[in-house]
Order: structure tokens, then C-alpha cells, then sequence
């Protein structure tokens, strides 16, 4: 993979277009008015839109936000992030009324000025890819840079159509770095090398296994996922949750990788899913009990694996670790990756949620801002938006 990065550009009275991701969770406030919820994507951002500014370019910013099927929807509108990057890089931002046309290209940035298009999907081309919507993209700008890694795996017009039409094309600093540490992780990481998956399905985690199967020393495997594998080798798992149509599958993952493979050795049980249910250990699961997640024993076998390694991979929680205190077995993976003192590269997700209720996260080398696209290039996919960045 040889792409450019920002930093080798020339920016200087360029108008550089990043495509970022400001994909950010809104809610109404009591007077009706949509409000951020979370601006964690938009501080992953700044570092980019900073550096760009600092290098006296004119900067435009682009993104999608919600799925607002292809028209205009005042809901979705990029407005509120428009007033909350202000305050971030204490400076104006404008907001245009579309992302292309007369209107917006009248309102074009000069050197050190930003303007933030509204959001992309309120044109259905965008995620059709098409070539003239692509080109109007393209028309804005000097430069362009890709910066959503979360939005990578998406072969949309702002990803991967417009960098056809651009003189010069390279990735920002939160993508550069979402790169470097997967693309170690999955290529030539420091050994041993481990991954923790959990989750609810094998299948959403077939490639990812079987991809990483030829790369980790180990693969710890927990969350209801581990429970298809358990009953592929004919083991009780009462009523917990199986794809049954995926034991077949999950056996022959078991043949292929053998002693890569560490699965649970006792689980936390209940008779019903509920917060604060009754819940006991075991090593066996009993028929009518529903396993919600790994045991001490496990925890103990996992963190031992983890404490010796170099480089640990994780992705998924290892139980229902939405209801407390079926999260005990996914906080104590997360210290154990922080104890570790391994390279650590963590899925986004449940995985984030853990290291931050676990108090860990300054301890981790990288949390992954792309959930869908972690997980597409753990299982040695190309990323659409990637790819269109290779020299």
C-alpha cells in the first residue's frame, strides 16, 4: 500500500478538500432543536483541518450524516456541527447550503478560511458513486484528502469517485494513523501477536478469523460467538445465543487453526436477560441457562495469553456488556490489554466503551474511529477509499 500523505503536499493557497467524518450522534432539546450528543469525530478531525490551516490553505470540509435516502432533510443537516467546530477551532466556519452548485461555489474559502458543504447523502449520487456528481466534487478543489477512515469501506462519490478528478490526492493524519497501526497489526506486528474477538455472530467474523488466524499467535474468542464454537464440538450451551446454521463453519475454523484458537472455559449464566438478574458461574452451562458472558477462569486464561504478548488486536465485547454485571468479563480484558504494555489496536464500538469504563484509555496505542472499516480491513478486504488513494 503507497499512498501520500498531507504532510507531503504543498498546501500553501490551496484549496484542499477533506473529506471527513462528522457522522455524529443528534437528539432534539426540549425546544425542538437538534443538539450533538457526542463530538468525538469532530475533535478526530481537528488535528487534520488544523494542520491544513497552519499550512495556509483554504479548506473545505465534507461529510455525510444519517441516512437522509438521498434528499435534503433538516434533521440531518450539518448545521449544528457547523456551530460546535467553531467553538472547537475558535474560528468562523460557514456553513454552505448545499455540498455542490452555483451557491457554494460562490461561498468558496480563501487561505485560512473554512466552509463546511452540507451533508453529501441529501444527493443521492453520492452513494451511487456517480461520475458527473463526482466531478462537481472535484471542480471545488486544488487538493483533496481523505480523512474518514470510518467511511473507507464505502465506494461512494466523496470517497473514491472524486479522487479521479483531483491533480493531487493523499490521506489526513487521523486516516495516515488509522492505517500505520492496523496495517502493522496485520502485516508484520511485534510477536507474539494475539486477538481478542467477541460479539454476537461468527458470521460477521468469518474473514476477520480467518485472515488473522494467518498472522496472530493466538485468537481468544469470546461474546455468543464462542457458543457456536462450543456447540460445534458438541458441548451444552443451554439456551444461550447460537447461529446454528454456522456450527458446520465454526468446526472446520476449529480444524484450520487448531491451537490458535482459545475458546471460553466457563461462563457467567442466567434463566433471563436482564439487568441485575440473578446469575451464577459455571463450567458447564445447564440446560435453560443462558450464557452472557466469560467466567474467572477465562479472564484468567485470556489476560495470561495477553500479558505475554507484544501485539494485541481487539475487536468486540466479550458479553452483554450493555447489562451490568455481564460486563465484568470485558472490563477485565481491557485492564489486561492495558497491563500489557503490548502495541494495542482496538476496534471502535463496544471495545471503545470498555476501555473507558475500564478508566484505561490513555493506556491503549489506538481505538479504531471506523467501526464497519476496521473490521473490513482486519479481514484483508481493500477499502474502496484506500485504494483510490494508492500512487
Amino acid at each position: 500500500m503507497s499512498y501520500l500523505s498531507i504532510r507531503d503536499l504543498d498546501l500553501k493557497g490551496k484549496r484542499v478538500f477533506i473529506r471527513v467524518d462528522f457522522n455524529v450522534p443528534l437528539q432534539k432539546n426540549d425546544q425542538g432543536v437538534m443538539e450533538i450528543t457526542s463530538d468525538k469525530r469532530i475533535k478526530a478531525s481537528l488535528p487534520t483541518i488544523q494542520y491544513a490551516l497552519e499550512q495556509g490553505a483554504a479548506v473545505i470540509l465534507a461529510s455525510h450524516l444519517g441516512r437522509p435516502k438521498g434528499k435534503p432533510n433538516a434533521e440531518m443537516s450539518l448545521k449544528p456541527v457547523a456551530a460546535r467546530l467553531e467553538q472547537l477551532l475558535k474560528r468562523p466556519v460557514k456553513m454552505a447550503p448545499d455540498c455542490v452548485g452555483p451557491e457554494v461555489e460562490a461561498m468558496l474559502p480563501a487561505p485560512g478560511e473554512v466552509l463546511l458543504l452540507e451533508n453529501l447523502r441529501f444527493h443521492a449520487e453520492e452513494e451511487k458513486n456517480d461520475p458527473e456528481f463526482s466531478k462537481k466534487l472535484a471542480a471545488l478543489c486544488d487538493i483533496y484528502i481523505n480523512d474518514a477512515f470510518g467511511s473507507a469501506h464505502r465506494a461512494h462519490a466523496s470517497t473514491e469517485g472524486m479522487v479521479k478528478f483531483v491533480k493531487q490526492a493523499a490521506a489526513g493524519l487521523l486516516m495516515d494513523k488509522e492505517l500505520k497501526y492496523l496495517g502493522m497489526a496485520t502485516t508484520n506486528p511485534p510477536r507474539p501477536c494475539v486477538a481478542i474477538l467477541g460479539g454476537a455472530k461468527v458470521s460477521d467474523k468469518i474473514e476477520v478469523i480467518r485472515n488473522l488466524g494467518k498472522v496472530v499467535d493466538r485468537i481468544m474468542i469470546g461474546g455468543a460467538m464462542a457458543y457456536t464454537f462450543l456447540k460445534s464440538q458438541g458441548l451444552p450451551t443451554g439456551k444461550s445465543l447460537v447461529e446454528d446454521d454456522k456450527v458446520e463453519l465454526a468446526k472446520n475454523l476449529l480444524a484450520e487453526l487448531g491451537d490458535k484458537l482459545l475458546l471460553p472455559v466457563d461462563h457467567v449464566v442466567v434463566s433471563e436477560i436482564a439487568a441485575g438478574a440473578p446469575y451464577e458461574v459455571v463450567e458447564t452451562i445447564p440446560e435453560g441457562k443462558i450464557a452472557v458472558d466469560i467466567g474467572p477462569k477465562t479472564v484468567e486464561a485470556f489476560s495470561k495469553v495477553i500479558a505475554g504478548a507484544k501485539t494485541v488486536i481487539w475487536n468486540g465485547p466479550m458479553g452483554i456488556f450493555e447489562k451490568p454485571p455481564f460486563d465484568q468479563g470485558t472490563v477485565a480484558v481491557a485492564k489486561a490489554v492495558a497491563e500489557s504494555g503490548a502495541t494495542s489496536v482496538v476496534g471502535g464500538g463496544d471495545s471503545e466503551k470498555a476501555i473507558k469504563a475500564a478508566g484505561v484509555t490513555d493506556k491503549i496505542s489506538h481505538v479504531s474511529t471506523g467501526g464497519g472499516a476496521s473490521l473490513e480491513f482486519l479481514a484483508g478486504d481493500a477499502l474502496p477509499g484506500v485504494v483510490a488513494l494508492n500512487r
